[in-house]
């Protein structure tokens, strides 16, 4: 019989809206799965039972008085632990906010509760979210739920991993070079990256910058649509979040189910390594037996990639620019409580000149535009969403890949920040597993400002995948879990390595 938390949120909401399942039993099951593996993997680390309780119980009246409910009404969401929630220990991954309880919800983790989501917990991340392996000196190592021993990616992998297991239905997440589509990829979950300002993020230190966006993450791409349109809106405190005076641009009614496509009708490129990423010879091979055994679906599957000359060097000199803006003052006056992947964005950004930073936007702005050039023929490329399988994650990041070493810390994202660079939106789609026996991530990428066409393309390939074993959503085994040792028993459980 399946738990409640174990339903879809589509499901899981329909039955709420019907009587037929209330948010307490949906709560407490979230809460028995959480009590029952967490301790395996290390992915809620900050619980807000109490409260949560006392929102379902409230959910459950408005159910019986017959009030309108909202779109995520009693539905338990995980919060990633770099966005504040009121009154819940909100740390960043960093032992400089240890004790830290913000005072007010950021404007994502407000509208989900507008929505009628219920707070169930903080998940974790890396430091600051850098490094995309969830690690950090304030609750240690998050482990694989396919392979506790292995990483779970990052920076949102407490909340792929809490997806994984059961333990929330939804949970929010965030992405610069990757940290919504790696750890999805990683955890079998699924993971998007929306156009920059569709998700409003009040908080970022450079305004206009538009590597780093905020979205969602769920087990399925309808219940991600679900939870996205309660987080899309236009907003002025990000000035990405452009509004035209007196019409809403960001709805959420058109997000809130995926749209229909024909894959018949589509042409598609597909890539294992965008020309430049340093994707391992095991990858290369999964995606090529994957993709194999759907490409013929489509009008036309071609071998190609858009141009992204000058990817590498762009996005090291911008990501270390928003480094800068972020943590500058933190690394200069409190070195000692800011890990090595922060200290080395801060340092190598401030070698850099404006001439360096200028030739970096030159170089971003010459690729988006090759990519506008590549997308009037193409309607999405699909790619694997990460270079490498899940490692172990005790090593701090890949420094090399098939015996070659990698450029940065951050150079294993590169198939994410391709996306990222020219601003498109990407999702990460569960697709099996791999030749490791863990699972595997298809980004698919869209074009400008397209996506709901992403969603959409990535609900009709779900569907279409779903029946064969070698391409459905993998589900770890919830009873190794539950016998698992608990994680912070491991060697370098704690702190960066």
């Amino acid at each position: 019989m399946t738990e409640p938390c174990d339903l879809s949120a589509v499901e899981a909401r329909a039955l709420i809206g019907e009587k037929k399942l209330s948010a307490t039993e949906l709560l407490e099951s979230c809460i028995a799965r959480i009590e029952a593996v967490d301790h395996a993997v290390n992915a809620m680390v900050a619980r807000d039972y109490d409260r949560a309780r006392a929102a379902a119980k409230e959910a459950d009246a408005a159910v019986a008085r017959g009030d309108a409910l909202p779109a995520l009404h009693g539905l338990p969401i995980g919060v990633k632990d770099l966005e504040d929630v009121a009154g819940l220990r909100t740390t960043y991954g960093s032992t400089l906010f240890r004790d830290h309880v913000p005072e007010k919800d950021q404007l994502i983790v407000a509208h989900t509760r507008k929505a009628g989501a219920v707070v169930l917990g903080k998940t974790n991340t890396p430091e600051w979210g850098a490094g995309a392996n969830t690690r950090n000196a304030v609750y240690g190592a998050t482990g694989n739920p396919f392979d506790p021993s292995l990483s779970a990616a990052g920076s949102s992998g407490g909340s792929g991993v809490a997806l994984a297991c059961g333990m929330v239905p939804i949970a929010t997440g965030s992405d610069t070079g990757g940290s919504l589509r790696n750890p999805a990829a990683y955890n079998g979950i699924v993971g998007f990256r929306p156009t920059p300002g569709l998700v409003p993020n009040e908080k970022k230190p450079l305004g206009w910058a538009a590597l780093g966006v905020l979205g969602p993450m769920a087990r399925t791409v309808p219940d991600l649509c679900l939870l996205l349109s309660a987080m899309v809106g236009d907003d002025a405190g990000d000035p990405l979040a452009t509004t035209i005076e007196g019409r809403q641009v960001r709805r959420p009614e058109d997000f809130a189910v995926p749209g229909a496509v024909d894959l018949a009708s589509l042409k598609v490129a597909l890539t294992p390594d965008f020309g430049f990423a340093p994707t391992e010879k095991h990858i290369r091979a999964v995606f090529a037996e994957k993709t194999g055994l759907f490409r013929h679906v489509f009008a036309r599957a071609e071998d190609t990639t858009p141009d992204c000359a000058g990817a590498d060097e762009s996005f090291e000199v911008l990501r270390a620019l928003s480094f800068i803006a972020g943590f500058h003052e933190k690394v200069r006056d409190t070195p000692d409580q800011v890990g090595p992947n922060v200290r080395a964005n801060v340092e190598e950004g401030l070698g850099y000149s404006a001439l360096d930073v200028a030739q970096a936007m030159k170089l971003q702005t010459a690729m988006y535009k090759r990519w506008q050039g590549f997308f009037a023929v193409h309607d999405v490329i699909l790619a694997p969403a990460v270079t490498l399988s899940p490692r172990p994650w005790t090593e701090l990041y890949p420094a090399e890949i098939d015996g070659k070493p990698t450029r940065t810390y951050f150079h294993w994202l590169a198939l994410a920040y391709a996306a990222t660079l020219v601003g498109h939106p990407a999702i990460s789609l569960p697709v099996g597993l791999d030749h490791n026996g863990m699972p595997f991530g298809l980004q698919i990428v869209g074009p400008r400002g397209g996506d709901a066409k992403v969603l959409a393309v990535a609900a009709a390939l779900e569907r279409l995948l779903a029946g064969d074993p070698r391409t459905a959503r993998p589900v770890p085994d919830l009873a190794k879990l539950k016998a698992a040792a608990p994680l912070r028993e491991s060697p370098g459980f704690m702190g960066f390595g």
